[in-house]
C-alpha cells in the first residue's frame, strides 16, 4: 500500500528550499506519494507578522539558514530579488508583489501537470541554491521548468485568464495547512499530524513507518 503525505511549500522560506533532497528522498526511497501543495509566504498571508516579531529574530533567521545550509551541504544564497518584496527597515510589505503570485501560480500548474516536486526542486535551486542574479529575468526560470520536465509557456498559458482559480487552489491549500494544526512551512501532513520544519522530516518519517510505511521496491 502506498502511503500519502502532504508537503506545504512555500517559495519564499529558505527552510522548505533546505530541505527539498530530503522530501525527494522521501519519495524515491519509500513507498509513499508526496502531495505537494504550495502556499503564500506568511508575508503575504499574515503580513503583519514580521512587524510583530522580537527584533532580534530576523538576525537569528539569517545565521541560522546559512549554518543549515553548511550543516547539510546545500548551496545557499538569500535570493536576488527576494521573492517577496519587503521593506526591511521598517518590516513593511507592500501589495504591489511582482514575483510570488506568479511563483506559487506555477507551482499549482506544476502540480496539476504531475511534476509538483520537480518543479519546487528545480525553481528553488535556481532562486535559493544558484546565486542567479535577477532569477525571474531571461531563461532562467524557463530553463529551470524544462528541468522539471515542464514547459513554462504552456503552464503561464493555462494560468492566464484562469487567475482566479489558482488562487483558488492555494487558498485550499492553506486552509488545509491551518486544519492539520500549523501555518508555517514547510509543514508535512501525515494522518491531519502536522510536522513542522526541515528538522522534523525524521520524526514524520518514523510516523509513517508505524502506519507501515515500507520501502520502495
Amino acid at each position: 500500500m502506498t502511503l500519502q503525505v502532504d508537503l506545504f511549500w512555500s517559495f519564499r522560506s529558505p527552510y522548505s528550499y533546505l530541505g527539498m533532497e530530503r522530501f525527494k528522498q522521501l519519495e524515491r526511497d519509500w513507498n509513499l506519494t508526496v502531495n505537494v501543495r504550495p502556499v503564500y509566504p506568511i508575508a503575504i498571508r499574515t503580513p503583519e507578522f514580521f512587524s510583530q516579531v522580537n527584533l532580534m529574530w530576523p538576525a537569528y533567521l539569517m545565521k541560522d539558514v546559512f549554518r543549515v545550509a553548511e550543516h547539510l551541504g546545500v548551496p545557499f544564497q538569500w535570493p536576488d530579488p527576494d521573492p517577496v518584496v519587503m521593506d526591511m527597515k521598517t518590516r513593511t510589505i507592500p501589495k504591489e508583489q511582482p514575483y510570488i503570485h506568479r511563483l506559487t501560480r506555477l507551482g499549482i500548474e506544476a502540480v496539476n501537470r504531475g511534476r509538483g516536486l520537480a518543479f519546487l526542486d528545480e525553481i528553488s535551486r535556481t532562486i535559493w541554491g544558484k546565486a542567479v542574479k535577477n532569477w525571474h529575468q531571461g531563461d532562467h526560470l524557463k530553463d529551470a521548468t524544462a528541468r522539471a520536465g515542464l514547459d513554462l509557456a504552456a503552464m503561464e498559458q493555462s494560468i492566464e485568464g484562469n487567475e482566479q482559480a489558482y488562487e483558488d487552489a492555494i487558498k485550499v491549500n492553506e486552509d488545509a495547512l491551518e486544519k492539520c494544526g500549523h501555518w508555517g512551512v514547510p509543514t508535512l501532513a501525515f494522518k491531519g499530524e502536522p510536522f513542522f520544519g526541515q528538522d522534523r522530516i525524521d520524526m514524520c518519517l518514523w510516523r509513517m513507518k508505524q502506519a507501515g510505511l515500507e520501502p520502495r521496491t
